[in-house]
């Protein structure tokens, strides 16, 4: 049985999420401050993190970053009021897997859940390699030769999904649903921006633009 770790200082949604998730099948545990929701997310107890970003204490982001710097790899779905793109870039950018918006529909929060969770127990390899590229699951680190990439979350995690389906043709919106994992504008070309951002720190060769359907890594 996965446990999830509720953060979010509303006791209305927190009772909500949680009698929700339990009637799942899942253990829930709610913390309603920022520092408490990052003592439990590095305790080691948990399997996925519902992240609000308007903790007290320390809010939902800074918390995410030190998760993310202590080495923790545990799924992290944030819990949002706020709506824009750049608050949500910000977010996924700073290593979260999802982006929920306030308000949601708790079979929506539920299906992403599960959807993070699978994703999870599917890296069973260390290392995704292509010619001298190589990109470490464990460490989430990135070298092409000997030189070491400096990569942020969000261009290793598309760096990822390219490397696990070479030579396959990946659509803009199938990009924005495995690697951001939210619905975006669909004139947005936040896909664009992080290809241009890895070709520039892994070789503009690697990944090809095929007109009119999106992206191929070679």
């Amino acid at each position: 049985m996965s446990s999830i770790l509720i953060a979010e200082d509303e006791p209305r949604i927190s009772g909500f999420v949680e009698k929700g998730l339990r009637a799942a099948g899942f253990q829930a545990t709610v913390v309603a401050t920022g520092p408490d929701a990052l003592a439990h997310a590095q305790s080691g107890s948990y399997d996925l993190v519902l992240l609000d970003v308007g903790l007290p204490g320390i809010d939902g982001f800074e918390v995410l970053r030190q998760l993310r710097l202590s080495g923790s790899t545990i799924p992290v779905v944030m819990l949002t009021a706020r709506s824009s793109v750049s608050d949500t870039v910000a977010g996924l950018d700073g290593g979260a897997n999802d982006y929920m918006p306030k308000p949601f529909k708790f079979d929506e929060l539920l299906a992403r859940v599960r959807l993070r969770l699978r994703e999870a127990e599917s890296v069973t390899v260390a290392t995704l390699d292509s010619d001298d590229l190589s990109l470490d699951l464990r460490t989430r680190r990135a070298t092409v030769g000997d030189r070491v990439v400096d990569l942020s979350a969000r261009e290793f995690a598309l760096a990822e999904e390219f490397l696990r389906h070479p030579d396959q043709v990946l659509s803009r919106e199938q990009l924005l649903s495995r690697v951001w994992g939210v619905d975006f504008d669909p004139g947005s070309n936040v896909v664009d921006v992080y290809v241009r951002y890895l070709r520039g720190k892994l070789g503009a060769d690697r990944i090809e633009t095929v007109r009119g359907m999106g992206y191929r890594f070679k």
